[in-house]
């Protein structure tokens, strides 16, 4: 059973690669744990998680891309990153090695969150 964190103890920890082998987190356990992250929602019957963005421009919303993949980079676990239109950008997490939610994605949401614009 996965115990919710808050976002501040999952941004102090390291993401951990996955080559599978690692136990999803269930519907109930990925809903438990969002309460912690608001704005970020499960998508796909729950094996991934998403969360949205509207930037004032374009420019914004390609450094806050580019923030997510250094982040991704420091912590060898990447999201897809999206940006539609012009200014609006989307994340969307999960280990793809056991095609669901590991704790780590919750770790590189909460690091995201960190860098995301506020309000």
């Amino acid at each position: 059973m996965n115990t919710p964190q808050t976002a501040c103890d999952l941004s102090a920890k390291k993401c951990v690669p996955c080559e599978g082998g690692v136990p999803k987190y269930s519907h109930a356990e990925a809903e438990a744990q969002l309460a912690h992250l608001p704005g970020w929602k499960l998508t796909h019957d729950g094996t991934r998680i998403r969360r949205d963005w509207t930037f004032k421009n374009f420019r914004e919303a390609i450094k806050f891309l580019n923030n997510c993949g250094a982040i991704a980079e420091r912590e060898q676990h990447h999201p897809d990153l999206h940006l539609e239109g012009y200014k609006n950008a989307w994340v969307e997490i999960f280990t793809h090695a056991i095609g669901g939610l590991s704790e780590s994605d919750f770790i590189l949401a909460a690091k995201i969150d960190a860098v995301a614009p506020q309000g």
